[in-house]
């Protein structure tokens, strides 16, 4: 039922900020701080907007809400209103993952750390502002790719153990000894047959 209310809210949100006149959305912008970034799985990264402020005037008003989207699938991500973060809004893949610095909002900036990124985590970010002045929305660009650990096969030793390697070639010797001795033994034998027989015939 929370979740319910949550997303009927930001529902709700939304479309009163869609309800802007175009006039209000030019005057107020949105700009991405960079358009595309790289980073590696596991790691973490920093994606930063920012917008129009007046040095004067409330933040009653001020509405955020950052979604992550991919040709199949819109995610929320973050949202944050006067103040107040709704971590119930969050999809469950970036759950206890996404955090805001909510000091320099003031400035005009938004600042989302995303950690312990995830190749899924590729794709677009959008993040929607809405003050008093009007709304708008920057986009940017994150192409997460796999750790280079992850291909890469075990190293195995080819070289065979050293015990081995000496256990193999004193097994070959006496083998190789065992074979000569018999070898030698058959030949006496022979030859000592041999022997007997001249001596019987030729006395």
């Amino acid at each position: 039922i929370e979740t319910k209310k949550s997303l009927f809210f930001i529902s709700q949100c939304v479309c009163s900020s869609l309800s802007l006149s175009v006039s209000s959305a030019a005057t107020f912008v949105v700009n991405v701080t960079q358009s595309s970034y790289e980073a590696e799985e596991n790691h973490s990264i920093t994606l930063e907007w920012t917008f129009t402020t007046r040095t004067q005037g409330s933040w009653r008003d001020l509405f955020i809400i950052c979604e992550f989207r991919t040709s199949v699938k819109t995610q929320v991500i973050y949202v944050h209103r006067e103040g107040v973060e709704f971590p119930e809004s969050q999809d469950d893949q970036f759950s206890g993952r996404v955090q805001i610095d909510k000091d320099v909002l003031r400035e005009g900036r938004i600042r989302l750390h995303v950690s312990r990124l995830r190749t899924e985590d590729s794709g677009l970010y959008v993040c929607d502002v809405k003050t008093e002045d009007g709304f708008n929305s920057g986009t940017c660009r994150l192409n997460v790719s796999a750790a280079a650990d992850r291909f890469q096969p075990p190293t195995e030793n080819l070289q065979p153990n050293s015990r081995g390697r000496i256990g193999v070639h004193v097994s070959l010797g006496l083998f190789v000894l065992a074979f000569s001795l018999n070898q030698l033994f058959i030949y006496l034998c022979f030859i000592l047959s041999i022997s007997q027989f001249l001596f019987l015939i030729y006395g």
